[in-house]
């Protein structure tokens, strides 16, 4: 069973990747690197100060460095327990698919999947009553992990247990949130 999912997984991978083209190779290194990021993170995090304040941005960002720490030590123990070599690591894959980057840690599972999902449920679950359309939040996690997968660096598997460890991660560290919020912030 388990070696069915894994034919699966690396079918469905090389089918992704494919579909990439040198035309845009350049476009999907700008959107992994974190640091492209950068205005809309600031812009996200202006509208959520413009909506909530100073102390409580600050409140809300102290959540958010625990979040990504707890959801990026997890993936490290998850990848160094199961070893799974990356898609562009593959000797079995290496000679047919596209590989645009190249990383050699494991692969099993994806932090950058796990650590925007946790963010995006974080701050959906906190400030979906305060921003119409924030359900839109949900599409910088699927952008994000899609260009994993059109670099060669990860398997769909390794994008989908990203988003479901990061999506758990990002509901219980909001339940922590919830409890804790009226004691620093009543009323």
């Amino acid at each position: 069973m388990l070696e069915k999912i894994q034919e699966l997984d690396t079918q469905l991978f090389v089918y992704l990747n494919g579909l990439g083209s040198e035309t845009y190779d350049k476009l999907w290194l700008i959107i992994t690197n974190q640091l492209y990021w950068t205005p809309f993170f600031l812009l996200l995090f202006f509208m959520i100060y413009k909506k909530i304040g100073g102390k409580q941005t600050l409140y809300l960002l102290l959540f958010i460095a625990v979040l990504i720490a707890f959801t990026d030590q997890t993936c490290n123990l998850f990848k160094h327990t199961f070893e799974r070599l990356r898609p562009c690591n593959n000797p079995e894959l290496k000679s047919f698919i596209r590989i645009v980057q190249v990383r050699s840690s494991y692969s099993f599972f994806s932090g950058h999947a796990a650590n925007t999902m946790a963010v995006a449920t974080f701050l959906f679950l906190i400030l979906k009553d305060k921003f119409k359309y924030l359900g839109f939040l949900f599409l910088w996690p699927l952008v994000f992990a899609y260009s994993r997968i059109y670099l060669g660096l990860h398997y769909p598997a390794d994008i989908l247990t990203g988003y479901f460890f990061g999506a758990l991660f990002g509901f219980l560290i909001f339940l922590v949130y919830r409890k804790l919020k009226p004691r620093y912030f009543p009323g």
